[in-house]
């Protein structure tokens, strides 16, 4: 059979909302219908990666080609300022789970059904009431087609029929965009969620390097990585490795390194003893060995990290261990955040929030999140001028304090999935089982005064 290659693309506007799943999580909620005022970007001159290729043609089809990766781009003439997104979306450590995932999610392993313009929301929007920060910025959206967390460096061979090419899909578009303006840039920041959050970690450092090999030592890298800070903690249920959802996080990053020929920032890598690297994937164990400033941000109460973690919330009442082991999880991850100079935390139960139209909405301590990229934006700016500490009155390291999940009223709203009906905090630990008054009594409070502080957020 022939190589089936996909045309180059008519490409548009920076993306997607809501962005596509993550390494690590059940596929997201149904997109949102975009306000009719939001324009459509077209770039008649977008292209496919140079020749790099996205993980699959079919399977079994040994003669057929890996088809193209591509990038959709927004350009905003006169700014200095681009930002870069990585998609995320699941993975896969083995042929088994590919081939489903090719079978399933053939969008997340081809480019061939990838429509020809997208429209952006959230950080990605051109509206100012919507991403009052970045909405002038050049736009690019690098859709995650190479199934292994923007790491691989493994063209198709012999012995796999399928490749993974993350890490050099976003060198090969870094490259492209020089000749498109960025190398003019004074800003560039790496961004993404989910398995794009991880692919942040992994790359922004390499994306630098390859600006600065190129003679670009100008441009400013940063990073901002949205819902891929994971844990490899002790799942709350044990299960044998079957596929990527029944597979606890560390034993799938230690197959699928291996399998996409997986590369990681070399800063970390000698951290580690051999065959060890997968450490790398973990944002608290590679955060420390970083140069590029990073933002991280992460829900305290993350679904896709409970769902590997196999705490699975369908609407029954949680038992009394599945609840105190969710309420550690804030805990830990709340610590392994404590010395990120730039973080923001809600205490809320869900996943991905960069791209989502409600991005502005959710606030810590009475800081939103765009006001918290701003603040650390000037704070490099202005270190970067004169070495000052970060701006008074200017917050960029927020971490909700209060202990349960949505116990911060600005969190997304949570529906019954049943009903479909919006539920209050109270409402929603009572339907997960939450014992008022055995709380209470652990607390040292009168039930009336804590559902007051639940009410409020306190």
């Amino acid at each position: 059979m022939a190589p089936e290659l996909c045309p180059p693309l008519n490409l548009g506007a920076p993306v997607l909302g809501p962005v596509a799943g993550t390494a690590l999580i059940p596929p997201p909620a149904p997109a949102q219908r975009l306000r009719p005022r939001l324009r459509a970007w077209v770039d008649p001159r977008a292209r496919p990666a140079g020749a790099l290729g996205c993980s699959a043609p079919a399977p079994g089809n040994q003669a057929a080609s890996s088809r193209p990766g591509s990038y959709y781009l927004k350009e905003s003439k006169g700014s200095r300022r681009w930002l870069l997104f990585l998609e995320g979306g699941w993975y896969c450590f083995n042929r088994e789970n590919c081939n489903t995932r090719y079978d399933t999610m053939r969008r997340l392993m081809s480019s061939n059904e990838w429509p020809l313009t997208k429209t952006g929301t959230g950080i990605l929007s051109s509206q100012p009431e919507e991403n009052p920060h970045w909405w002038n910025a050049n736009m690019v959206f690098i859709p995650y087609c190479s199934s292994d967390v923007w790491s691989g460096a493994s063209s198709k061979s012999e012995k796999s029929e399928y490749a993974f090419m993350g890490a050099l899909i976003i060198q090969e578009v870094i490259k492209e965009l020089v000749g498109k303006g960025l190398s003019n840039a004074k800003v560039l920041l790496l961004a993404g969620s989910s398995a794009g959050g991880t692919g942040v970690l992994l790359n922004v450092d390499r994306v630098a390097e390859q600006l600065e090999e190129m003679g670009y030592q100008g441009i400013q890298v940063r990073g901002l990585a949205d819902s891929g800070w994971f844990l490899d903690n002790k799942q709350y249920r044990r299960t044998d490795c079957i596929d990527t959802i029944t597979c606890a996080p560390t034993e799938a990053i230690r197959r699928g390194i291996r399998y996409w020929n997986g590369i990681v920032p070399e800063r970390c890598r000698v951290q580690f003893k051999e065959g060890e690297e997968w450490n790398c994937f973990f944002g608290y164990k590679i955060y420390p060995t970083l140069r590029c400033p990073v933002f991280v941000v992460q829900w305290l109460f993350d679904e896709a990290q409970l769902t590997v973690d196999n705490v699975h919330l369908t609407g029954q009442p949680v038992q009394e261990g599945q609840w105190l082991y969710i309420q550690n999880l804030g805990r830990e991850l709340r610590n392994t955040l404590k010395d990120v100079a730039a973080s923001f935390a809600p205490a809320c139960l869900s996943h991905e929030i960069i791209t989502r139209n409600h991005w502005t909405d959710i606030q810590v301590k009475g800081t939103s999140l765009p006001r918290a990229l701003h603040c650390w934006d000037r704070s490099l700016h202005e270190s970067n001028k004169n070495g000052k500490a970060p701006l008074k009155g200017c917050p960029i390291h927020l971490i909700d304090s209060c202990p349960w999940p949505h116990c911060n009223p600005s969190c997304p709203t949570i529906r019954d999935q049943f009903t479909g009906q919006e539920m209050n905090v109270i409402q929603f630990l009572m339907h997960m089982g939450f014992d008022v008054q055995k709380m209470a009594q652990q607390q040292g409070l009168e039930p009336s005064k804590l559902l007051g502080m639940l009410s409020s957020g306190s």
